[in-house]
């Protein structure tokens, strides 16, 4: 039956926790992921099979350096029109994608009206396809896509 007072808790700090004083409670085993002497009798394992083992090596970048590129493809922004609340000018249809956080528009999927989009950054593709359209990409990087 289980119950909370197991015989562990409630001989904490008794020394022996109820298993006498000579050895019955020895070689039960011990934690598996320990490596027990490789600064002494293990050295030259450590220097044969691992010796990369102490000491580090390389560093890891800070997450704020990592820039995110949040990316949409030109097929499911058609899709999701209604979701980014366009503007209708001109017979154009204008979207704002920084608006949504998004940062990249890339080039996969078909595009069957004319729009107006302003992001970031543009893939080659992806403004042709919407040129193609009729309509125009308004685009900070200039190498990757032309107005």
């Amino acid at each position: 039956m289980p119950h909370k007072l197991r015989k562990i808790r409630k001989k904490r700090g008794s020394r022996t926790c109820g298993y006498g004083r000579v050895g019955q409670h020895r070689k039960s085993g011990s934690k598996g992921y320990r490596r027990a002497g490789r600064h002494k009798h293990g050295w030259t394992y450590v220097i044969k099979y691992e010796p990369e083992y102490f000491g580090k090596k390389g560093f890891t970048s800070p997450q704020s350096l990592k820039r995110m590129v949040k990316a949409i493809n030109v097929g499911e922004l058609e899709e999701m029109l209604e979701k980014f609340q366009p503007k209708e000018e001109e017979g154009k249809t204008f979207v704002d994608l920084e608006k949504f956080g998004i940062t990249k528009l890339l080039g996969a999927g078909k595009v069957s009206k004319p729009l107006v989009v302003k992001v970031a950054s543009c893939s080659k593709a992806a403004a042709e396809k919407i040129r193609e359209a009729g309509g125009q990409v308004l685009a900070e990087s200039p190498e990757e896509s032309e107005e």
